[in-house]
């Protein structure tokens, strides 16, 4: 597998996005919030013009809340369904490639990795859990739908 994985830390874990998902890295420093949003949903942003959403990835993975009013966060940019998104994250870190495919995790995980995680790659960095960024962004209303 040649597959290139951007690394982050969300909620002092260490993971991977596919990093063909990820338009960019960017620092943000202003979110406007949204009344009556999802809870995971932590404001609007703007880059180059564009509007983005901007998702607390703690929120979605139902592991509390990142403190979004503390100043600039970094953020990986992707873009689905035509929509722009911000993915809160602690770090980003590198970009590594996939030295195996996805293999299902063998271990209990909370409820959030699990409805985000697509399984464990093996990369030059170590073992890292592969996250879904549409599961993020869905958030864990979705899996109550």
């Amino acid at each position: 597998m040649n597959e290139l994985l951007l690394v982050v830390t969300i909620a002092g874990e260490r993971v991977a996005l596919p990093a063909a998902l990820v338009e960019s890295v960017v620092e943000l420093d202003t979110l406007i919030p949204v009344p009556r949003a999802a809870p995971h949903v932590a404001g609007l942003s703007a880059l180059r013009s564009r509007v983005m959403t901007v998702i607390d990835c703690m929120r979605s993975l139902e592991l509390g809340s990142s403190a979004c009013s503390d100043g600039i966060r970094e953020a990986a940019v992707v873009e689905l369904d035509g929509h722009h998104y911000a993915l809160i994250v602690d770090l980003v870190e590198d970009v590594v490639e996939a030295a195996s495919e996805p293999a299902p995790v063998r271990a209990a995980m909370g409820s959030g990795w699990e409805r985000a995680s697509q399984g464990m790659v093996e990369t030059e960095a170590g073992p890292l859990l592969l996250i879904d960024p549409a599961a993020l962004i869905a958030g864990a209303e979705a899996k109550a739908a």
